[in-house]
């Protein structure tokens, strides 16, 4: 799980990296030199996508050395610092970076989802908000995913449904979003709705055994035994290990009388 944090979160941190702080500076005479801390914040950012932590830990504390107050140092070194179970350092570097930079919505995003993660679902809210406010920002799906999944976790599934909903609004085919309008469908016994979103799904990628057995448990519920089928061959032939192929055949063998 700590793994696919850095995976979801790394690729922003460049963007967050080179608007927080020039990496060049002017020098006398009028030529470039490179900024140090931004360069070893980019660095550290890349030795952490290739899973070097020691070396990308390193690197964030000389760029906070040489600039304590780079915003991207402390907030690339917030995401290390939880990816490696340390999340006192990274809660502390998280609010650093948002007190330098409040309105920074690549920051808002990422310390939400650590709030989230935390359990302060209603701070984790606020700080999505405030990250959606700008309009320039390049993903706003994202950010709406984020905060309809910390509103499953109150539980709020019309709150989730909602963010999901704009989420697939401003990008119909953004699998996060069509992922967990599946869940909330699913939970909330929409089965017309679940059917619609994992046909959807189905269009872009293929389903995980999870949403297989949504399928054979909606279509169940639907009435439709072809679907059921359907479902349960791609279920039994792709994922025959999983934990939901062995719910399909306990089910199965509850409903044969078996």
């Amino acid at each position: 799980m700590r793994r696919l944090i850095v995976v979801l979160l790394v690729a922003a941190l460049f963007s967050l990296a080179g608007c927080s702080s020039s990496p060049q500076k002017k020098v006398k005479g009028g030529d470039l030199k490179q900024d140090p801390a931004a360069v070893n914040t980019q660095l550290g950012i890349e030795y952490m996508r290739n899973g070097m932590y020691d070396t990308a830990l390193e690197k964030f504390k000389k760029a906070l050395r040489e600039n304590p107050r780079l915003q991207a140092a402390h907030a690339s070194i917030a995401i290390l610092y939880e990816q490696l179970g340390e999340t006192d350092d990274a809660a502390k570097h998280y609010r650093k970076a948002y007190r330098l930079n409040p309105d920074d919505p690549v920051n808002l995003n990422n310390y939400g989802q650590f709030l989230c993660r935390q359990g302060e679902l209603e701070k984790a809210d606020e700080m999505f908000l405030r990250a959606l406010k700008d309009p320039l920002y390049r993903y706003p799906e994202a950010v709406l995913t984020n905060a309809g999944i910390c509103a499953m976790k109150k539980p709020d599934m019309e709150k989730a449904e909602k963010y999901f909903r704009a989420a697939l609004k401003r990008s119909k085919s953004y699998v996060p979003a069509l992922r967990n309008m599946i869940r909330v469908s699913f939970a909330e016994k929409k089965y017309l709705a679940t059917r619609a979103y994992l046909q959807r799904l189905q269009a872009v990628q293929p389903l995980t055994p999870e949403l297989l057995w949504i399928g054979v448990q909606t279509e169940n519920e639907m009435g439709d035994r072809h679907a059921v089928s359907s479902y349960s061959m791609l279920l039994k032939n792709k994922y025959p290990e999983s934990e939901e192929a062995q719910k399909l055949v306990e089910w199965e063998r509850k409903s044969n009388g078996r």
